[in-house]
């Protein structure tokens, strides 16, 4: 009998073998011959479940960002039982290169977001993914504020950018330099920005969520 071939499975494991290539070597080595090859499929395989090379990284790249989504919302689901600040830097810190995986995820992300300058196919994954990024980010202070948890006169747009800028610049750093920005200096930027905007001093748990409906993914 002919192998039975789940074609979203298959084209979840092409998606991965992307990503495998790109943390790798980079998206200028991510050709569709090298694709396939990580994939253990011959290029016409590849192309029966893409249209093209450019379907092929926009699914790669949607792919990541259901991904992070997915774990986003795990968090969330601790809320009920979990300390809120406690939720929120684990939360932050998928946004992170913290292992080897998140590490990975964070090569390719910018790899791909930076692709994404040049390439239209692309642009509306990253935007996406930095839109959801920052809502996060203002859902975190919004529910913080709303509980007395912020000083007084806190700007949350102001401080949603900030924030939210403080992650892209960590994730630049872990990547390009990762000696300087270990996993746990990471971690503790991250909560020593969230202490600053405590209206607790001295309280390492100021920080909330607005609600459970966080990412859009």
């Amino acid at each position: 009998m002919p192998k039975i071939v789940d074609p979203a499975a298959r084209r979840l494991a092409i998606a991965d073998a992307v990503c495998r290539v790109i943390a790798r070597s980079g998206i200028e080595h991510a050709t569709l011959r090298v694709i396939a090859r990580e994939a253990g499929l011959a290029i016409g395989s590849v192309r029966h479940y893409f249209a093209d090379y450019e379907e092929l990284l926009a699914f790669a790249m949607e792919t990541y960002n259901a991904r992070v989504g997915a774990r986003l919302r795990a968090h969330l689901a601790r809320l009920t039982d979990a300390d809120p600040r406690a939720v929120v830097e684990d939360m932050l810190g998928e946004l992170l290169p913290l292992d080897e995986q998140r590490r990975a995820e964070s090569l390719v992300w910018l790899e791909l977001t930076t692709a994404a300058r040049k390439r239209p196919e692309l642009r509306r994954h990253a935007d996406r993914f930095a839109k959801d990024t920052r809502t996060l980010v203002a859902r975190i202070l919004t529910g913080s504020a709303e509980r007395g948890k912020l000083r007084p006169g806190i700007d949350i747009a102001v401080e949603t950018v900030r924030l939210t800028a403080l992650i892209d610049g960590l994730v630049t750093n872990a990547v390009v330099h990762p000696a300087r920005t270990p996993p746990d200096l990471a971690r503790q930027v991250v909560r020593t920005h969230l202490d600053s905007l405590s209206s607790e001093s001295g309280d390492s748990r100021p920080a909330g969520v607005h609600d459970r409906d966080t990412m859009r993914r």
